[in-house]
């Protein structure tokens, strides 16, 4: 069987896929991981940071939260992904929280607005804390952008506790628009 070659002698079908993953790369937004010295690789937190001195002091207020059927959520957002942020439960350490996408089926998103510029525009809420009720819906959706696998939460209300609750993962963390979080699953 003899297939079609281009004048260099590789198959054409070769070189076209080669061209589409290439102008494919130009059309989809770049993110970098966020800098974590110390740590295991990307989308792992360092130890040196999980044992920082305001770290221990504010896993110690999170271990006395009240109990209950909600969870807590830090928006996290990144320019051109679809995970909204981080949920925990209630007494759980930030570094345990799951990086979710959010299914709004029965009740849209905190910062559901136009992703174009206006009075408050798509991720302006960035790092702010609420009080989520909802349940996991045992999906896992991929997001392109990212290249994660992220588990789907559907919201069923949602309440603000903070526009400034500091730091989520450890002090110094390094933000950008254009990084992904510093905990995400890996890409496959």
């Amino acid at each position: 069987m003899k297939h079609d070659t281009t004048r260099a002698g590789f198959p054409a079908h070769a070189l076209v896929c080669t061209l589409i993953a290439a102008f494919g790369s130009l059309l989809l937004p770049s993110c970098t991981t966020t800098g974590n010295s110390g740590g295991s690789g990307a989308g792992h937190l360092p130890a040196s940071a999980l044992n920082h001195p305001a770290v221990k002091s504010r896993n110690a207020m999170i271990a006395n939260e009240p109990a209950g059927d909600y969870y807590i959520g830090r928006r996290w957002w990144t320019d051109g992904t679809r995970f909204w942020g981080y949920l925990r439960k209630p007494r759980q350490p930030w570094s345990e929280a799951r990086l979710v996408i959010m299914n709004e089926s029965v009740m849209k998103q905190p910062d559901r607005v136009p992703e174009q510029s206006g009075p408050q525009s798509h991720g302006y809420d960035h790092n702010y804390e609420y009080r989520i009720w909802g349940s996991f819906t045992g999906l896992t959706i991929y997001d392109p952008n990212s290249n994660f696998r992220i588990p789907e939460f559907r919201l069923a209300k949602y309440e603000m506790i903070s526009q400034n609750p500091g730091f989520l993962f450890w002090p110094g963390e390094q933000y950008g628009t254009r990084r992904l979080p510093p905990k995400h699953p890996a890409t496959f």
